[in-house]
């Protein structure tokens, strides 16, 4: 594990790119987490404390230093329901959120010790494909998201004040594609903020600001204190812990495939490595704090981590920026902050769309598997109409079940009887539950000779369906009154073929490595033999 690096100068980063790119991510997390708050039925405020919690824990203890975590939409569809049944159980229309609370501490320890027992490495098995359905379908998801902000009191812009929100939006996209090419010193989303506030501010433009999305959300605004410690106020009983449990494990599921998922895509974007299972232990971390300060908890942002990456971010010192000048919005310049048109945060993240989405997923569908096309399709559905983690998942089981299809139909036997009238079958492959019936099929227990050898120097028993394949085989053979052997068993198939040791036998002068011994007696007869020579 590395040590903690404000500034990674190996991955190119620097103290002024860090701290450009962390006000530009902060300005973006303002309006996230506002809107987010509002989808899983809770405070404004409440949503801002978790964008702030969580990114400033994640940045100084997680695993991908310029990842940036916040409130996400993903845990905020699962969190809507929380909140309304917490409401129901406990008999206030406050109640649900002290169980949201109470299920981020569970989130949270479900989480650490998915770190502590390592298991942030099996990310690392979620196939490419998977990968890139899972990034369509959330560049997807954002982008809808954005059209919310289309809509004023629930109906969608007209005349005017449509045409405006478009043309600034257009403005800021542009100042962020053509920008770049002129210099690289100079975030491109921050100064695309900065640029249209000011034409809506001295242009005197009527236009939704920050400010006024928020109190047409039925808020008040984003002035807030710090966030203060309070455990959740819920009767602790097995009752509670019932009702929470489930929720706190799609949360905790939701949370790190996500954050995993974000972690592999920066590794990819800055071709660098980061720990999985430290992220993990953050993330988790963060939700507790998030549960014992009164925040809506969250996971990585794919989309603000994208934004932080390419404005230049590197090091956790720009995710430590986007937490702290996050928290300076909620107490000091929220009168500023207010005044930012949403059409320029929209814009932002529509170029977090378009960079976002794989768009070589179209190039290659004619020079990939068909499976493999399938999968991407079903993942980027999946993701859009349900959640990150039916979709990861779904997308996980298709996949492996495929690559079982296609290994199932590679056993292979090659079949010759030797000098001595002993038959062999040489066996290709690997041998497990998908490929029993196809290696059964190549044997003849009745028509063989009296002795008959098979050979696994190119293959590997795999798994307890093999063993049982081949105890069946043997049987089947001594039925017949005929011999059996075994030979060229590697020592992890020895192993997994324990149960069968008895009907196992390996010529110990062709196979000196890997040998079976069928009894004691027999295995001291062995040895004998080689002490001898």
């Amino acid at each position: 594990m590395k040590p903690f690096q404000l500034i990674d100068k190996s991955t190119g980063g620097s103290i002024k790119n860090d701290i450009l790119s962390g006000l530009t991510v902060a300005l973006a997390l303002v309006p996230e987490a506002v809107a987010f708050a509002f989808v899983a039925g809770i405070s404004p405020i409440v949503g801002l404390y978790g964008a702030f919690m969580m990114g400033l824990v994640t940045s100084i203890f997680g695993g991908r230093p310029g990842m940036i975590s916040g409130a996400t939409g993903a845990m905020a569809v699962v969190m809507v329901h929380l909140v309304s049944e917490g409401n129901t159980l406990g008999g206030s229309d406050s109640m649900g959120l002290q169980y949201l609370f109470a299920a981020l501490l569970l989130t949270g320890i479900i989480q650490i010790f998915a770190g502590l027992f390592r298991l942030g490495k099996f990310v690392r098995m979620i196939p490419y494909p998977v990968m890139m359905g899972f990034v369509n379908g959330l560049a997807i998801v954002i982008f809808i998201s954005q059209l919310g902000m289309f809509k004023s009191q629930g109906e969608w812009l007209q005349g005017v004040s449509l045409y405006t929100m478009m043309g600034l939006v257009a403005i800021t996209m542009l100042i962020m594609i053509f920008l770049p090419m002129l210099t690289k010193k100079i975030p491109a989303a921050l100064t695309a903020i900065v640029v249209v506030s000011m034409v809506v501010i001295f242009g005197e433009l009527e236009t939704e600001t920050v400010r006024s999305f928020i109190v047409a959300n039925g808020g008040e605004g984003i002035k807030a204190g710090l966030p203060s410690f309070q455990f959740p106020l819920i009767s602790l009983s097995l009752e509670t812990l019932f009702f929470i449990t489930p929720y706190a494990l799609i949360l905790a599921a939701i949370g790190l495939i996500e954050s995993l998922m974000t972690l592999n895509l920066i590794d990819e974007l800055t071709d660098s490595h980061g720990s999985g299972n430290r992220e993990c232990v953050a993330q988790g971390t963060g939700n507790l704090v998030n549960g014992l300060f009164g925040g809506m908890g969250g996971c990585a942002m794919i989309g603000q981590s994208i934004i932080n990456i390419k404005s230049g971010g590197r090091g956790r010192l720009s995710g430590i920026t986007a937490s702290l000048a996050l928290l300076f919005f909620i107490l000091f310049g929220s009168n500023y902050i207010e005044q930012v048109p949403i059409a320029a945060l929209v814009g932002v993240m529509f170029m977090v769309v378009i960079g976002t989405f794989a768009w070589s997923s179209f190039k290659v569908w004619n020079k990939v598997p068909k499976a493999d096309v399938v999968v991407i399709v079903l993942v980027t559905l999946l993701t859009v109409l349900f959640d990150l983690a039916i979709a990861v998942l779904a997308g996980v089981v298709v996949s492996s079940l495929v690559f079982a299809w296609e290994n199932a139909k590679r056993i292979r036997a090659r079949k010759r009887i030797d000098e001595h009238g002993v038959k062999h079958y040489e066996i290709y492959g690997p041998l497990f539950f998908g490929c029993i019936e196809l290696f059964n099929s190549k044997f003849d227990p009745k028509n063989d000779p009296d002795e008959v050898v098979i050979d696994f120097k190119e293959s590997r028993i795999v798994d307890q369906s093999a063993i049982e394949c081949v105890n069946k085989l043997t049987e089947r053979y001594l039925k017949n009154g005929k011999n059996i052997h075994l030979r060229h068993l590697s020592p992890d198939c020895v192993k997994l073929i324990e149960k069968a040791e008895k009907i196992c036998d390996v010529n110990v002068l062709e196979d000196p490595d890997y040998f079976v011994a069928i009894d004691n007696f027999r295995q001291a007869q062995l040895e004998g033999l080689a002490s001898s020579s």
